[in-house]
C-alpha cells in the first residue's frame, strides 16, 4: 500500500469514529451511489422473485392453505405431520440424501478432473471436447437414450446384451425393480452432471496467471500436484465455490431425471425424493401449506450443506 493510500485509510478510520453506524453507512451509499444504481435492477428482481417467495413460503408453512380459501394458521402441525406421520416423506429424505451424498461430490470431482485435463488441450480441440462433454447436460432428449438402453423388453440394449451373453434368461424390468432403480438414476445423473460447474472450472483454469507457476517453481513447488494444491486451487476459489453450490443445488434438487426414467411416482417410491414430494403436494394436491413446509425443510438442508462446503473450501491451499 502506498503512503497516500495509507493516509487516506487513516483519515477514513478517524472520520468513522465520529459518526454512528447508520451515518457512516449512508455516507458510503451516497459516495458509491452510481454503483448502487447499477446494481439496483438485479437486486430488485432478486428480491421479488427469490427473497420474497422464500419468505412467503416459510410463512405459509405454518398454515393450512389450498390456494382458494384464506390460510388457516396451524403453527407446527405441518412439520409434526411430516416427521411423525408421513412415511413417504421419510423415504424421500433418505433417497434425497443418498442422491446428494453420491451424485453431489462425485459430479463435483468429475467436473473438476475433466476440466483439468481438457485445459491441457490445444484451444481448438479444447472447444470441441468441451462442447461434447457439456452437451448431455443441456440436451432435452438426453434421457431418451437411457430409456432405450434400459427398456424392459428384449429389445432394450442392456437386456439384449445380457441375454446374448447368457447372463440372464429373460428381460429385466429395470424400472420396476427396486434393486436397479436407484443405481440407474445415479448413473444417468452423473452422466448429465458436467454442466455449469464444469464450465466454471474451465473458465477458472483459463484465468490463472501463468507467472504464478513460475513464482511457485522459484519458491519450491516441484510437481503438478503441488501446483494444483498451492497455486491452482487457491486461485480458483471463486469458481470452486460456485461449482460446489451448483453441485449441491442440483443433487438436492434431483427429480427431473427420476421422473423421465421412472415416471411419477417411481415404483414403490424407490427413487422418490423431497422434490417429488413437494411436487406431489404443491402441484397435484394443492396443499400449499404442507408443500411450503417441505420446501422450507429442503431450503434449510441445502443452506446447511452450502455452509459446510464453504467451510471446507476455506481450508484449500492452507
Amino acid at each position: 500500500m502506498s503512503a497516500n493510500a495509507a493516509v487516506q485509510e487513516k483519515k477514513k478510520a478517524v472520520a468513522r469514529k465520529d459518526m454512528t453506524k447508520w451515518q457512516w453507512t449512508w455516507k458510503e451509499i451516497k459516495r458509491n451511489k452510481v454503483a448502487y444504481v447499477m446494481v439496483a435492477p438485479f437486486m430488485l428482481i432478486f428480491t421479488l422473485f427469490t427473497v420474497v417467495p422464500v419468505v412467503v413460503s416459510m410463512l405459509l408453512s405454518f398454515t393450512n392453505f389450498n390456494m382458494l380459501q384464506v390460510p388457516d394458521i396451524v403453527f407446527m402441525d405441518n412439520y409434526i405431520t411430516l416427521f411423525l406421520d408421513d412415511d413417504i416423506f421419510l423415504t424421500a429424505i433418505q433417497n434425497t440424501f443418498v442422491f446428494a451424498v453420491i451424485v453431489g461430490p462425485a459430479s463435483y470431482v468429475i467436473s473438476f478432473i475433466c476440466a483439468w485435463f481438457i485445459n491441457e488441450l490445444p484451444p481448438k480441440i479444447r472447444a470441441i471436447v468441451t462442447f461434447i462433454f457439456y452437451s448431455p447436460s443441456i440436451s432435452g432428449s438426453a434421457y431418451l437414450m437411457w430409456t432405450i438402453v434400459f427398456s424392459s423388453d428384449a429389445y432394450g440394449y442392456a437386456n439384449a446384451i445380457l441375454i446374448d451373453m447368457g447372463i440372464i434368461a429373460s428381460p429385466i424390468l429395470w424400472f420396476e425393480n427396486t434393486k436397479y432403480i436407484m443405481p440407474i438414476c445415479i448413473i444417468v445423473a452423473l452422466w448429465t452432471s458436467l454442466g455449469v460447474s464444469f464450465l466454471s472450472f474451465i473458465a477458472g483454469f483459463q484465468g490463472i496467471d501463468k507467472s504464478l507457476f513460475e513464482a511457485g517453481a522459484v519458491d519450491g513447488v516441484k510437481n503438478r500436484w503441488q501446483e494444483l494444491w498451492y497455486i491452482t486451487l487457491p486461485t480458483m476459489k471463486p469458481q470452486l465455490m460456485f461449482g460446489a453450490i451448483m453441485s449441491i443445488t442440483n443433487s438436492f434438487g434431483f427429480g427431473a431425471i427420476v421422473t423421465a426414467l421412472c415416471g411419477f411416482p417411481s415404483y414403490e417410491y424407490a427413487a422418490h425424493t423431497i422434490m417429488h414430494h413437494l411436487e406431489d403436494y404443491g402441484n397435484t394436491r394443492w396443499e400449499v401449506g404442507y408443500a411450503s413446509a417441505i420446501a422450507t425443510i429442503l431450503f434449510a438442508i441445502m443452506l446447511g450443506a452450502n455452509m459446510v462446503v464453504k467451510k471446507m473450501l476455506g481450508k484449500v491451499g492452507k
